[in-house]
């Protein structure tokens, strides 16, 4: 009788591949982020990544940050675009959150955290850390004072955006050469 493969992914790699796969399909040039929510039954909710609505062009808009080129809101993409947690909590199509786990590949930013704390979900794991200091400590103050348990998806390891970046964009030329 054949044994089964022993080297599968974990339940968290699993989800947390996902999120990094889902990241993949954000036009932005700085900082792609993805998001998978999960449900106790390992089930998957939703995904989202950061990007412009639905309907809007992404080629009408602005992929600065700001303070890089230009003061001016309208000129910056942080105004249009919808962050990956936004976008999955969006794509659930009003399917209820309450318990659920979300998967990040950065730390949720306080805007997030209340859109997340508001829609019920009770476990956040996240792969990068977000990098504005204050903030941070604002979505984890927002986070305790709800009962949200925000862990690292890797307590041994810090993860740079330039390590994620690289990992997503082999999955995609593995892809890319699989279909070609």
């Amino acid at each position: 009788m054949a044994t089964k493969r022993e080297n599968y992914s974990t339940w968290d790699e699993y989800f947390m591949g996902l999120a990094m796969w889902s990241s993949t399909r954000s036009k932005d040039p700085k900082s792609q982020v993805g998001a998978c929510i999960v449900n106790d039954e390992k089930r998957i909710i939703s995904v989202g990544y950061n990007g412009l609505t639905s309907g809007m062009n992404d080629d009408d808009f602005p992929w600065n940050s700001i303070g890089e080129e230009t003061n001016c809101l309208f000129t910056t993409k942080n105004p249009w675009v919808v962050h990956s947690e936004l976008n999955a909590i969006l794509n659930s199509h009003g399917t209820d959150l309450k318990g659920t786990t979300m998967y990040i590949t950065l730390f949720p930013c306080n805007e997030c955290a209340k859109a997340i704390i508001q829609v019920g979900i009770k476990k956040v794991i996240y792969l990068r850390m977000y990098d504005h200091q204050e903030l941070v400590e604002i979505t984890k103050s927002m986070f305790e004072k709800a009962g949200i348990e925000c862990v690292p998806y890797n307590n041994e390891k810090t993860f740079t955006r330039e390590e994620i970046q690289k990992k997503c964009d082999q999955m995609l030329k593995l892809v890319k050469e699989i279909s070609s």
